[in-house]
């Protein structure tokens, strides 16, 4: 009788003992050093980064660390910045500076980075291809260069007689390319203008 009691009252106490050694374990606080070029500036990608992971449980402060740093618009301070994050062993990097990754990547091949960037990733040489980036970078990009000639195309059928088109964009801007061979062969002239 002794034997059956033990038998039957085995099992809840091993669960019982198991509950409470996990529930003694510390939670794993995750780090996340976030880089961006001016703090006091609000950042949609940040909020929503931020809110993604507290609709997934995570609370700051309880299991979630946020390390923000900021380059102040100064790409100089990137690589120190990176540097300063990478020491601190922050279990992701996140940016939307498209010279902070670089930097990172060049830091480090553990961390994953992740950015949310406008250029092209991989023009930019960040990743090797957007279907197979390689290494430890993932993210978003707004990269829209398939729609050039459609842009293009759209404004033609919108305007006939189009002949010429004023295309203004960033210095450096690395669709500009798609644009130029789109305009040639809907043959309307394209006059690019840096800024």
């Amino acid at each position: 009788m002794k034997a059956k009691i033990l038998v039957c009252a085995l099992p809840p106490l091993i669960l019982a003992a198991i509950h409470f050694a996990e529930a003694q374990q510390p939670t794993k606080v995750y780090r996340i050093g976030i880089v961006r070029g001016d703090l006091n500036a609000p950042s949609p990608n940040i909020k929503i980064f931020r809110q993604a992971l507290q609709d997934l449980g995570y609370v700051e402060g309880k299991n979630i660390l946020f390390e923000y740093r900021n380059t102040e618009g100064n790409r100089d301070r990137a690589q120190a910045i990176v540097a300063e994050l990478v020491g601190l062993k922050v279990d992701i990097l996140f940016s939307t500076q498209a010279i902070v990754v670089h930097a990172a990547k060049k830091a480090t091949t553990t961390i994953p980075i992740v950015m949310a960037i406008a250029p092209d990733p991989v023009a930019t040489g960040l990743v090797d291809s957007l279907a197979h980036p390689g290494g430890n970078i993932t993210g978003l990009t707004s990269l829209v260069r398939n729609l050039s000639g459609k842009r293009l195309e759209l404004l033609t059928e919108m305007i006939p007689r189009l002949s010429r088109i004023g295309f203004l964009s960033v210095v450096g801007y690395t669709a500009i390319k798609d644009y130029e061979d789109a305009a040639r062969s809907l043959k309307v002239l394209l006059q690019p203008l840096e800024v």
